[in-house]
C-alpha cells in the first residue's frame, strides 16, 4: 500500500575549523586564492554547478557545514545564516564570496553561539550579514584549502528574489490537477480519471483507523452518479477531498484578494494564474457541494480497501491508468471507478468545520471574480449563505474530514465558523449598488459581522486557542486578520475587539518565539512533528498579517527567519520545497514524480511541492512497481547524521513522512512569498 504521508547537504566539506584560523593570518594573495577556490569548488549531481560536491572521508560527518536560505534574501531583509560544528571552538570565521567576480565582499567571525543542535554537533553559530545590499549571487565559505561552502543563492529586491516560487507554486497545482482538465508537461502528459464524469456515490462506509473496510461498498437505492472530475490529486496518492481542497482554495483565494498584483495576474513564467487554479479548485467543490439538493460529498476514491478490493493505495501507477486499469477484473473496480462518498442524506446538517470553510470559500469567490464573472460569483454567493446556514454548530462526536479520519484528525470548527462568517460579511460589502444576487436569504454584512464576532468569541474562550499556528487544522490566525479588518472602526456591539483579535493573533507568534528560543535555528514549530513545513509557513505569513495589522515590524525578522528555516537554513540543508533553491528533495513518495520524474534534481521535478519536512520518524514500505530512490548528503553521509531535537530527515521515496507533498502543505507557500514582496504591508 501507498504509505500516507535529500539530494545533497548545503556543503562541501574536510577543512578543519582549525584552517578556518588560517584565513585570519594569511595575507591578501592567500585570501584571494581562498577566494577563488571557494568560489569555483565543483558541484556533483550534473545540474550545472547547483550542487555541492562531496568531500572528505566517505560516509564521516563533515567537520562543519554551512546552512542558508537557498532561495536568497531581500535587499533590506535581516540575513542569517548558520554553521553547524562538530566542536564548540574557536569561533569559525566566515567570507561571503561574490559568484560575478569571486571576490570576498563580507568576512567576520561568528562568535555568537546559539546553542546545540545534537551531540555531534554541539554548536550553531550565527553568521549575520544584513549589511550586504548589492544584487547579486553569492555564498559563503568557512576556510583555505578545501572550503566548506553554502550552496549559491541571491541577494535581489524581494519582488524578483520570490518570482520564481510563486511561479513554481503555481506549476505544482497545474500538475496535481485531475480529470480533462489537466494541463500537459514534461510530468503529466495524459488525462486521468475520465470515469469520474460519472460517479457513482455510496454511503460511507464504517472504516478502520486504516481505511479499511468489510464487504463492498453500499449505492444509495436511487443509483445517484455526479460529475466528480476536476480537483488536484490530494497528495502523492490520486485521492481527492473535500476537507483539505477546501483549505487550500481558501488560502489561496485569500491571497489572491490581498495580492492581486503578485497573486491575481498571470503568473511570472506566463503559463496560468493563480486566480484561474483558484477557479480549478473551486469548480471542484460545486460539484462537492450540491446546491440544489443541499448535500455534500467528502470525497472521491478510498485509500484502502479490504483483502478483496484495491484502493488507490494499494497500486503505484500514472493517472492516466486507472479508467482502465486490470480491465474488468472486479477487485480493481474502485480504482477504474472510485466511488464518491456523501457525508450525509439531502439537508442534513454539514459538519461545522467543513460548513465554516466552504463558506469561506464561496464568499470569496464572490470578493474575486465578482467584476470578471458576476454569475459564477453569484452562485458562489448563494452557496456561500445555504451552506453556512446549514453548519450543525451542534455537532457532537468527530468532526467529518476524510475517510479514515485519522488520515486528516480535525478537532476544531469555531476558527473556521469564524472565517466563513468573517468572508460572508466581506463579500456583502464589497458588492456594487444592484449587485447582488436575487433571493440572497441573508443581504447584511451587519448580520455575519456580528456571527464572526461570535464565533471569535468562542473561540478565544476555548482550550483550542493559543494551541496552534495557521495550518490546515487551525485557520484562527487568519480568521483573526481577516475579521479585524473587516470590523474596521469601534463596533462596541460586537462581541469581540479588534484589540482581543490582534493579542490573539500575538500571543500565538509569542508561543512561536518561544518555542524558537529553545532551537538554534530559531523555528517556531517543533522539528519532531507533522506538517513542519506547513507551520513554518504558516509562521512567516502570520509574521505579515500581524505587523500589517500593528503597523509595525515587530515579527519582521522572525518571518524572514522561519522563511529561511523552510527554505534551507536548517540542520539538513534542505530546501523543503522542491525547486526553490538548489537543494531540495529528490526522492519524494509522488507517483508521478517517481515514475515520471527525474531522481537527481534535473528536470522534470515537482517544482513548487512543499513535503512533509522533519519529523520523529522515517517511515518504510514499498508498493510494486515503486521505483527505488534514496538521497544522501555529500560524501554518502547519512541524512542520519544531522537527526537532533527529536528529528529526523530522509529523502527517501518510502519516508511519507518526510517527504511527501501535499496541496494542504503548499497551500501558504504563495501568501507567504507574496507577504515577502510586501514588505509586511497588504496591498490596498
Amino acid at each position: 500500500m501507498i504509505l500516507r504521508r535529500a539530494r545533497l547537504a548545503s556543503v562541501v566539506t574536510a577543512a578543519s575549523l582549525a584552517a578556518a584560523g588560517v584565513l585570519a593570518s594569511a595575507g591578501p594573495a592567500a585570501a584571494r586564492g581562498a577566494a577563488q577556490q571557494a568560489c569555483q569548488a565543483p558541484a556533483a549531481g550534473g545540474t550545472s554547478g547547483s550542487r555541492p560536491a562531496a568531500g572528505g572521508t566517505s560516509g564521516s560527518p563533515p567537520a562543519a557545514v554551512i546552512r542558508v536560505n537557498q532561495v536568497g534574501y531581500p535587499l533590506t531583509a535581516s540575513k542569517l545564516a548558520e554553521i553547524m560544528t562538530r566542536s564548540r571552538g574557536p569561533a569559525p570565521r566566515w567570507q561571503l564570496i561574490s559568484r560575478g567576480s569571486c571576490r570576498v565582499v563580507a568576512r567576520g567571525v561568528a562568535r555568537t553561539d546559539l546553542g546545540p543542535w545534537s551531540h555531534r554537533y554541539p554548536a550553531v553559530w550565527a553568521v549575520r550579514f544584513s549589511g550586504t545590499h548589492r544584487p547579486g549571487t553569492y555564498r559563503l565559505a568557512l576556510a583555505v584549502g578545501q572550503a566548506t561552502v553554502s550552496p549559491w543563492f541571491r541577494i535581489e529586491p524581494a519582488s524578483r528574489l520570490y518570482a520564481g516560487a510563486l511561479a513554481n507554486a503555481l506549476s505544482f497545482y497545474q500538475n496535481e490537477r485531475d480529470g480533462p482538465g489537466f494541463i500537459p508537461s514534461a510530468l503529466r502528459t495524459a488525462a486521468g480519471h475520465l470515469s469520474d464524469a460519472h460517479a457513482m456515490t455510496f454511503r460511507a462506509p464504517k472504516v478502520s483507523p486504516n481505511g479499511n473496510f468489510k464487504g463492498s461498498l453500499r449505492p444509495y437505492a436511487t443509483g445517484l452518479r455526479i460529475n466528480a472530475t476536476g480537483g488536484w490529486s490530494d497528495a502523492g496518492d490520486y485521492l481527492k477531498f473535500t476537507e483539505t481542497t477546501s483549505y487550500t482554495v481558501a488560502m489561496m483565494l485569500q491571497g489572491i484578494a490581498s495580492f492581486p498584483a503578485s497573486l491575481g495576474g498571470a503568473s511570472g513564467n506566463g503559463h496560468g494564474s493563480f486566480t484561474a487554479e483558484a477557479r480549478f479548485g473551486l469548480d471542484f467543490l460545486q460539484r462537492m457541494w450540491d446546491e440544489r439538493t443541499r448535500t455534500l460529498y467528502l470525497q472521491v476514491g478510498t485509500g484502502e480497501a479490504n483483502s478483496y478490493y484495491f484502493g488507490d493505495h494499494d497500486i503505484w501507477r500514472l493517472p492516466q491508468a486507472d479508467d482502465h486499469y486490470h480491465g474488468t477484473d472486479p477487485r480493481y473496480q474502485y480504482i477504474r471507478h472510485p466511488p464518491v462518498f456523501r457525508a450525509g442524506p439531502p439537508g442534513a446538517p454539514v459538519s461545522p468545520n467543513l460548513a465554516g470553510r466552504l463558506a469561506a470559500d464561496f464568499a470569496l469567490c464572490y470578493r474575486v471574480f465578482r467584476v470578471s464573472d458576476p454569475a459564477y460569483a453569484s452562485r458562489c454567493l448563494r452557496s456561500a449563505e445555504t451552506v453556512y446556514a446549514m453548519a450543525g454548530t451542534r455537532w457532537k462526536g468527530q468532526l467529518q474530514t476524510v475517510l479514515p479520519w485519522d488520515f486528516y484528525p480535525e478537532a476544531s470548527w469555531r476558527d473556521d465558523m469564524m472565517l466563513g462568517a468573517t468572508e460572508l460579511a466581506l463579500a456583502l460589502r464589497s458588492a456594487g449598488p444592484g449587485d447582488l444576487p436575487a433571493a440572497l436569504p441573508v443581504r447584511s454584512a451587519g448580520r455575519y459581522l456580528a456571527d464572526a464576532a461570535h464565533w471569535a468569541r468562542q473561540w478565544l474562550a476555548g482550550k483550542a486557542s493559543g494551541r496552534d499556528t495557521l495550518n490546515l487544522y487551525d485557520v484562527s490566525a487568519l480568521a483573526d486578520y481577516e475579521l479585524y479588518r473587516a470590523i474596521g472602526g469601534p463596533h462596541p456591539s460586537l462581541a469581540v475587539t479588534r484589540a482581543a483579535l490582534l493579542a490573539n493573533l500575538r500571543s500565538q507568534l509569542r508561543r512561536a518565539t518561544g518555542i524558537a528560543a529553545g532551537d538554534p535555528f530559531g523555528f517556531g514549530f517543533a522539528w519532531d512533528q507533522w506538517d513542519t513545513t506547513a507551520h513554518g509557513l504558516g509562521l512567516a505569513v502570520m509574521a505579515g498579517e500581524y505587523d500589517d495589522l500593528a503597523g509595525t515590524p515587530g515579527y519582521a525578522a522572525w518571518g524572514q527567519r522561519w522563511l529561511d528555516d523552510v527554505l534551507g537554513t536548517n540542520a539538513w540543508g534542505e530546501s523543503l520545497i522542491v525547486g526553490d533553491g538548489t537543494v531540495f528533495p529528490d526522492c519524494m513518495q509522488h507517483q508521478v514524480t517517481n515514475l515520471a520524474g527525474s531522481h537527481d534534481g534535473s528536470p522534470p521535478v515537482l517544482a513548487g511541492a512543499a513535503v512533509e519536512g522533519p519529523n520523529s520518524f522515517a517511515a518504510v514500505g514499498s508498493v510494486p512497481n515503486m521505483r527505488p530512490c534514496s538521497v544522501n548528503a555529500p560524501g554518502n553521509v547519512p541524512y542520519s547524521v544531522f537527526r537532533g531535537h527529536k528529528a529526523v530527515f530522509r529523502d527517501n521515496v518510502q519516508s511519507y513522512s518526510t517527504v511527501e507533498p501535499a496541496i494542504d502543505l503548499t497551500a501558504l507557500s504563495p501568501m507567504a512569498f507574496a507577504w515577502q514582496e510586501a514588505g509586511g504591508r497588504a496591498e490596498p
